[in-house]
């Protein structure tokens, strides 16, 4: 099915996919903070005839509009986006499977409607200021105001060098040698993201990894009481493995499936593990089609 246009409350368009029967569970998928979707290509392969899938683009990412005010940038205006487009598509309530960014944006969602929420999936992300523990130090916390400073600064010059620079196959093999698992992940699967981070403004990178910087749902985590399955790479160096047993165990009914040889993209690199083991967790709870 071909996208729709949602407009927020403040006038954002938001890109929004829908597909499925309308009867079925809804599946929300949240992506990470500048990406538009690659992550699922497997995840929607399986579960397209047995969910109704929802994927909606981010304001800022993809087809979706950038704001016109930069401050709506957040994660909490992340989360209140995802439950203005369920409440368009007159969906009462969904599965939550949010990825990297998408977890911070799935609890958050979950913690202002729980009523709504079936179950949720975090999926290599954290639930607490990711960069204090990005690659297990606060190096990129410290930077962050630096970077922000200057890409705030430095006009259409910035734009230029990293539209050119981001999609290059020197990027890919970077990204294989520091963060990614060359040899399981395809190629062809990866590039999406290079080519879609070129096309986004860097200030909105910028702008909305500071909300990410800062957010916290610690908190509220004790009183998500629905069915919750935990993802995580073995080797995931974005937000490692640890994160996600602490945040299984501050979820009251939380189940961890930890990912042999995967990095931050282990629903691309071992795919069959991560839809096998959802399947079983749907199946457990009675979610989705019997």
């Amino acid at each position: 099915m071909s996208a729709r246009i949602i407009e927020a409350a403040d006038g954002t368009r938001l890109s929004v996919r829908d597909s499925g029967e309308r009867d079925r569970v809804a599946l929300l998928l949240a992506d990470g903070i500048g990406c538009d979707g690659y992550i699922w290509k497997y995840v929607r392969a399986a579960f397209e005839g047995e969910f109704r899938i929802v994927h909606l683009h981010h304001r800022g990412h993809g087809s979706s509009d950038v704001p016109r005010d930069l401050s709506t940038l957040t994660v909490g205006q992340l989360a209140d986006d995802l439950w203005w487009v369920l409440d368009a598509l007159e969906i009462g309530r969904a599965v939550l499977w949010g990825h990297s960014m998408g977890v911070q944006v799935t609890l958050e969602a979950a913690s202002r409607r729980p009523e709504r929420t079936i179950a949720l999936l975090p999926t290599c992300g954290a639930f607490e200021r990711p960069l204090q523990t990005f690659r297990d130090n606060d190096f990129a916390a410290k930077v962050l105001p630096l970077v922000q400073r200057a890409v705030t600064g430095s006009g259409s010059r910035l734009r230029r060098i990293w539209k050119h620079v981001v999609p290059t196959d020197l990027a890919y093999w970077i990204a294989v040698a520091t963060e990614i698992n060359g040899r399981l992940i395809q190629r062809g699967d990866f590039l999406p993201y290079l080519d879609h981070l070129a096309d986004m403004d860097p200030e909105v990178f910028v702008t909305l990894l500071g909300s990410v910087a800062d957010h916290s749902v610690r908190g509220v985590l004790p009183t998500l009481t629905m069915p919750s399955l935990v993802f995580a790479g073995s080797n995931d160096n974005f937000t490692p493995a640890r994160l996600a047993h602490e945040l299984a165990e501050l979820l009251p009914d939380a189940e961890l499936c930890i990912v042999p040889g995967g990095t931050h993209t282990a629903p691309l690199e071992i795919p069959d593990l991560v839809t096998l083991r959802a399947r079983r967790f749907f199946a457990a709870h009675a979610i989705g089609v019997n």
